[in-house]
């Protein structure tokens, strides 16, 4: 059973000042308006609909075409497609340059604090903060539940907690820390809330069961995993081994199943087979509710589409030739070319039209390319194979590839797809933890602190499940159309990948660098790259390393530059600096450095 969106009834007072309420687009300090009094939610039935709202939260939006709060759906998007994947490098915006020109300016580093997409992404953020508040604040109340249920309650709202404040950290480093105790909601962003993150993940992990009752609650395993990863943003390199290192050996999802990495790398990103061993968190999504929307079908995606196709609508969220290259293998040992993999660039279509000739790339490629990116000659899916520039809205613009891992399929569409909008929506969930982030997560940790062969262990189980041939594109291809120079019977291209050995491992720094680009090939496109290359210390060099390359191939990247102790964070949105007036007149919101 699926957790399912917002509980719109059951909005209560809340602080007001820059924080949206569940019930009013008022950011002034008002209590909501109709909101239900305390005394209807003080009980079990009422507290439990507050933390199903706290969940509703996750995907970031209100209702048809909105997010919370306002804004476009895609601006709050919980996929973080704009803030972590286009701006991190793995793909260009898409469309064309006059069709949301406001992304443009985020992933070339050069907007200001009145973009509007920080203020939507701020909100939506800032609202799951106080539903997960409102849960605790009112749980104190509640009298007819038993001691086991208000703990895994309470648990369950500090996870959900932590999660929203992890993401408003990762955007903008200084933020006001807001809880159920909090008086006035008008604080200054004066403190790293690290602490308060790593305390509500570690309250998680303590008091979650490792079981739920609905596959979409967390649990105390995916608590763990949280927390591990609050250990690996602050370099506590130590403790995030121990506790994903116990995850790894002891972990199970909400359903009772031991982690473990699915056989085939597709079925993380296919409604049919989600849900599985693999997950350790995902934000659930669901087709055809009944609603007429697409609300909870995913609309933060409903761009991402290829454009002029059988899904409609909008030819956003292109990877980018880097990331096409970065699936290079060599031909001898099947590993990747991680220092030098854009000097050879995957044969792509670009400039040549879909009723001329073409036969794709004959290189040898890691397989997660094709599950991945679409390119043409290529089956895209069940659909048959990706036609190119038909399928393009403007190559010149973001380039010739389209996504795959949020696309569904043709043959399940009826139950897995939405038309209930202008553009599609998904029942494919959005991962924000799965197991093999974990396994590259414990690598990164064991490599930190000296353990090499264990972070090589870790990689090579990612790599390996990655190699499972029955997970290639065959099925997928049509006997009556074989691929220029491939074997129908046997793969859509020239799939080759091994286990690293030793050789690669054998200093801490070699180590890191395949683990880094580990986690570029295993989890592209899924929202992380920018803030791992935050995390890192590297995005200067690898950004701008990517803008003057990329920059040669497409106009969206031209003129687009990162700055050192600037753009690792994006700039507080301005509204709500102007909004934390103090008592003194000026605002308690301080905006981060250089904007």
């Amino acid at each position: 059973m699926r957790i399912i969106k917002n509980i719109s009834s059951f909005c209560i007072p809340v602080l007001g000042v820059f924080l949206i309420t569940a019930c009013s687009d008022n950011f002034l300090e008002q209590p909501a308006q109709g909101s239900l009094s305390n005394e209807l939610v003080s009980n079990t039935d009422g507290v439990q609909k507050l933390l199903i709202g706290a969940y509703g939260a996750l995907d970031g939006q209100q209702d048809a075409d909105n997010a919370l709060g306002g804004g476009g759906p895609w601006e709050a998007a919980s996929d973080n497609w704009v803030y972590g994947t286009v701006a991190g490098g793995e793909a260009s915006k898409g469309s064309f340059g006059g069709d949301q020109p406001a992304i443009d300016q985020i992933v070339k580093f050069i907007s200001n604090p009145s973009n509007g997409y920080y203020n939507t992404k701020w909100k939506a953020l800032y609202e799951g903060v106080v539903r997960t508040n409102n849960t605790l604040r009112l749980l104190d109340n509640v009298e007819d539940i038993t001691d086991a249920d208000r703990l895994n309650i309470e648990a369950q709202a500090r996870f959900l907690r932590g999660h929203y404040y992890f993401e408003l950290k990762k955007m903008w480093n200084m933020v006001p820390w807001i809880d159920e105790t909090t008086e006035d909601a008008n604080k200054p962003n004066d403190m790293d809330i690290w602490p308060m993150i790593e305390a509500d993940f570690q309250f998680a992990y303590e008091n979650l069961p490792a079981t739920q009752p609905e596959f979409a609650r967390a649990n105390k395993w995916a608590a763990g995993s949280y927390l591990g990863k609050t250990y690996l943003y602050q370099e506590k390199f130590a403790e995030a081994q121990q506790i994903l290192g116990t995850v790894i050996s002891s972990g199970v999802n909400s359903g009772g199943v031991a982690y473990d990495l699915v056989p085939f790398f597709k079925d993380n990103f296919d409604a049919a087979t989600e849900n599985n061993s693999e997950t350790v968190f995902d934000i659930q999504m669901v087709a055809n509710d009944g609603t007429g929307t697409i609300t909870n079908s995913r609309q933060g995606s409903k761009l991402n589409f290829p454009y002029n196709s059988p899904f409609r609508c909008c030819g956003f969220y292109q990877p980018s030739q880097d990331l096409m290259n970065s699936y290079r293998t060599d031909a001898a040992t099947g590993l990747p070319f991680i220092e030098n993999y854009n000097d050879e660039p995957v044969k792509n279509d670009q400039g040549i039209g879909s009723d001329d000739s073409f036969t794709p790339y004959e290189g040898s490629l890691d397989p997660r390319a094709d599950w991945t990116i679409g390119r043409r000659g290529v089956p895209y899916h069940d659909w048959g194979y990706h036609p190119g520039a038909a399928w393009v809205r403007e190559q010149s613009y973001g380039g010739p590839y389209a996504p795959k891992k949020s696309v569904y399929r043709q043959a399940t569409q009826d139950i897995y797809a939405d038309q209930s909008s202008w553009a599609p929506g998904t029942a494919i969930n959005v991962s924000i933890i799965r197991f093999a982030d974990v396994l590259l997560m414990a690598a990164e940790a064991e490599a930190q602190i000296g353990n090499l062969g264990a972070a090589m262990d870790y990689v090579n189980q990612v790599r390996e499940r990655a190699s499972n041939e029955d997970g290639f594109l065959k099925d997928y291809l049509d006997p009556n159309k074989p691929l220029d120079g491939f074997d129908e019977s046997e793969n859509a291209a020239n799939y080759n990948i091994a286990p690293y050995t030793m050789t690669q491992f054998s200093s801490q720094e070699t180590a890191l660098d395949a683990i880094y680009f580990e986690r570029k090939l295993e989890l592209a496109m899924e929202g992380h790259r920018f803030f791992d290359l935050v995390r890192w210390g590297i995005a200067e060099e690898t950004l701008n390393a990517y803008f003057e390359y990329q920059g040669d191939i497409t106009t969206d990247v031209r003129g687009g530059r990162f700055v050192s102790g600037k753009n690792e964070y994006y700039p507080i949105p301005q509204v709500q600096i102007d909004l934390s007036v103090g008592p003194d007149g000026t605002p308690l919101l301080m905006q981060n450095p250089g904007y």
